[in-house]
Order: structure tokens, then sequence, then C-alpha cells
């Protein structure tokens, strides 16, 4: 699956990149997702007020796997820990982004290091994040998107057959799922616990294409937070089960009475 990049002309600062004009936080056509590449699922998003979080793993790999559900093409400028990821500059939208063709779904593995290949995401200590190793740590912990439409683009009903682009197996999906753009506040909670790190690297190839945006500010922003299960829990986030975390003794953990092993000698 191919990525499209682009670069853009420079305007305005925002979402984790820094605010500059009146910013609109809307529903959009992407739906953003994070993606244990470990265990292959879907991170759940939880909502506290209007921030979105989701759990990762120390030392597992991610992904953002970006929708695009409407019939248009879109631009999508893509933030980690305050960072481009393609570019690896103090995140603002007037850099370059991911251009997705109608209805496409692409999952973004890593850092760009090239039009070949990438420097993977992986979930590590603040310190020995990406941000952190070059000096930059202010907003790690979140993730961000902001998306453009495109200039003169002209809406139209796109058939199921005819939906789709050379670079990705396209199909049409059902409306996006309403995902707020949300301001990151500040919390008394601790500071987030997880980075995003500068991992192996991997083949990942993406060519460039002209795009330009109809508005000089996003349509569409969004932004997910991210920490360790344990920081979640304990700041009210994931909700307490009353199941004892891995590792701690359990009174009742099986239902049935095992035989022992045969004694020694016996």
């Amino acid at each position: 699956m191919k990525r499209l990049i682009l670069p853009l002309l420079a305007v305005l600062a925002l979402c984790g990149f820094k605010p500059g004009l009146p910013l609109r936080y809307d529903t959009g056509p992407v739906h953003l997702t994070v993606i244990d590449r470990d265990s292959g699922k879907a991170l759940t998003q939880y909502r506290q007020g209007p921030q979105r979080w989701v759990a990762g793993q120390q030392g597992h790999r991610y992904s953002v796997r970006l929708r695009n559900g409407s019939a248009e093409r879109v631009l999508v400028v893509l933030s980690v820990d305050g960072l481009n990821a393609i570019s690896g500059e103090v995140a603002a939208p007037g850099q370059t982004g991911y251009v997705l063709n109608p209805w496409q779904t692409t999952d973004i593995h890593g850092w760009r290091k090239s039009s070949e290949e990438v420097a993977q995401f992986v979930f590590t200590d603040p310190d020995r994040s990406y941000a952190g190793r070059t000096g930059r740590p202010d907003n790690i912990g979140v993730i961000g998107v902001a998306v453009f439409h495109e200039a003169g683009r002209v809406s139209m009903a796109v058939a199921p057959a005819a939906a789709g682009s050379a670079d990705a197996k396209a199909r049409p999906q059902a409306r996006s799922s309403s995902l707020e753009s949300v301001r990151v506040t500040g919390s008394s909670a601790p500071a987030p616990q997880l980075g995003t790190g500068h991992g192996e690297r991997e083949a990942s190839r993406v060519r460039n294409t002209a795009f330009e945006r109809d508005t000089p500010y996003p349509a569409q922003q969004v932004q997910v937070r991210y920490d360790s299960e344990r920081n979640l829990i304990a700041r009210g986030i994931i909700p307490r089960t009353g199941t004892p975390a891995r590792g701690e003794p359990q009174a009742f953990p099986n239902r049935y009475v095992p035989d022992p092993p045969p004694y020694p000698g016996r």
C-alpha cells in the first residue's frame, strides 16, 4: 500500500501544533485509529471530558491507521509527540502530509526516513522517545492529525466498483465515526509515562503528488493522547474492574483442582 506525500505552503500552526488562527474542532472525513502491531488489535479509545486516550504497552510497535470516509481526496498532516511524522519538525499544518484517495485506508508505521522506508513507531520511555532524544519533549504522549480538503473539488457519489486507487484496495466505507477534534488541556495527573521511539527501519514506499488545499486552516483536527494502562487506570480514565493486575496473587485462579505432581522419591 503506497502513501502519497507532498510539500505544502506554510500557514498557521496548531494541534500539538501551536495555534495561530481560531481552530475548528468539528467532525470530518478522516477516522484515526491506533493499531498495536504486536497484538494486531486496534487500541480502545477512552473518553475523559473532551479528550480521547489509548493505552499503549511498553516496547510494542504501533501504527496510525487513517481512513478517508469521503469520496474526495484529502491531505492529512500527522503529528506524533508534537513532531511531524514525515519531516521530524515541530508539527504545523503548513508542512508535508499524506494524501488519501477517496475511501482509502492506510497505516502509517513510523517516522519517515526517505521515500523508501520508515523508522518504526514504538511505545517507550519518554527519555528514549524520538522527541525526548532530540530535546523536544513538551508534547510527548499525543498523536494528532490536521485534515485539509482539496481546492476545486467537486462533490460526487462514487460507485463501489469505481471507488479506489492504484495505491490501495479501496472500498466504500460507512460514514466515518464521529471523531471530534479535541484540545489537549492540562491535567493534575502525572506526566505521560510513554513516548514514541525511533525504532527499527522497514520498507515503506511513497511518491509525491500535487495537492492544493482549499483553505489555509484545517477542516478537521483530531488528537488522541496515550499512556500506559496502569496510569490510565490511576487517572480514572479506564474504569477499575476489580480484576487483579497480572502477576498479583489470586484467590480463585481456576475452577477445579488439578492433580499434584508426583512426590519426590515416590
